[in-house]
């Protein structure tokens, strides 16, 4: 028979580890922005080491081989500002108030289109004018917008703390690697020394790729778009720059929209927009994509888009921009820390055969 203070003592230890539990998870998610920024700065701290590192081991100085990195970065966001956003900030104010007549000469087009069943014409019609009566007039909308400006110093102190932390990471990484591997038992500090540089290489390929990417998409897309006179041709060349971010669904992020706005121009325009698209597309996944990537990403379509599904659920966009970091952080972890047996690892592939083709081979 159990003793009274044995019950009790049992009872009041599982009460007390169950209300420690409730604290901690009360605690995470009151800080999971908090702790979504210092991922994402963690991931940039990876990137930007590499060219760091790379500089330090020709011999220069970590210091300057930061102060070297470091200044590229900032004078490259520096000219970028300087030249696109004034036109992307000029062309979205004026598609913002331009948008009822943009939806308005959209749904007199696609009702042309279906003229031949004027009950479904007539709907659209009036569809298109209700949307439009629906939306908020300009001067309404960009007063919403500005209204946001109030936070705009929490931003702003955000981003000095971010910057902070990036630069200080890369500066002195030392101690937080000794912190990192202290962590992990002596035992298991060799797979987490795979593990963290196996993430840094597959990160630093992702970046790279997409970088070098989103700028030729963004570059092609603002051209074609000003070519055939796409209203906010710079507005989507911006958008086409991180929409290779987003996996899987980047494509239909960047060409939906200025698709549908040449849709309001002419059906013909819209055509050559999505033929334009289309080509883009297949080039980039098909040739210049694989090249960049090479052999540094390995992850499977539907481990991207799982996680694409979480991150964005649980955190919005920036969420879905930390997709593919996350999915290969696990797969990095999950590879270096399985304890799989080495004989049963070789049958993996006639075990899959088996279950795709139902053999005995």
């Amino acid at each position: 028979m159990v003793q009274p203070d044995v019950l009790f003592k049992s009872l009041s230890k599982a009460i007390g580890l169950a209300a420690i539990t409730v604290i901690l998870l009360w605690l995470l998610y009151k800080v999971s922005a908090v702790l979504l920024l210092f991922l994402f700065a963690m991931v940039l701290v990876l990137v930007i080491n590499a060219p760091v590192s790379w500089l330090e081991n020709k011999g220069m100085k970590r210091g300057w081989a930061c102060l070297l990195v470091f200044g590229c970065i900032f004078l490259m966001f520096g000219v970028l500002g300087w030249l696109v956003i004034p036109r992307v900030h000029e062309q979205l104010q004026a598609l913002l108030y331009n948008l009822p007549n943009y939806i308005r000469s959209l749904s007199v087009n696609i009702s042309y289109w279906v003229e031949e069943y004027p009950q479904l014409s007539k709907e659209i019609r009036e569809e298109g004018y209700s949307v439009t009566q629906l939306m908020p007039s300009p001067s309404n909308l960009i007063t919403k917008i500005s209204n946001y400006s109030l936070s705009l110093f929490g931003f702003i102190f955000l981003s000095i703390i971010f910057i902070c932390i990036v630069i200080y990471s890369v500066a002195k990484p030392k101690p937080l690697l000794h912190t990192y591997f202290t962590l992990f038992p002596a035992a298991k500090r060799e797979k987490a020394e795979a593990a963290l540089t196996h993430t840094s290489v597959m990160l630093t390929g992702w970046i790279r790729a997409n970088l070098i990417g989103g700028s030729i998409e963004a570059v092609a897309t603002t051209i074609f778009l000003t070519i055939m006179d796409v209203p906010g041709a710079w507005v989507w060349g911006a958008i086409a720059l991180f929409a290779e971010l987003i996996p899987n669904i980047g494509f239909y992020i960047m060409s939906v929209p200025p698709t549908l706005l040449a849709l309001s121009v002419s059906p013909m325009t819209a055509f050559w927009v999505f033929i334009f698209f289309l080509v883009l597309s297949e080039i980039m996944a098909s040739i210049i994509m694989p090249r960049l990537i090479a052999s540094t990403m390995d992850l499977h379509p539907v481990s991207t888009l799982f996680m694409l599904l979480v991150m964005g659920s649980a955190f919005g966009l920036i969420g879905a921009l930390l997709t593919v970091p996350v999915t290969a952080i696990i797969k990095a972890y999950f590879s270096a820390f399985r304890n799989g047996d080495e004989a049963e690892a070789a049958h993996i592939d006639d075990r899959i055969n088996k279950v795709l083709y139902h053999t005995n081979k």
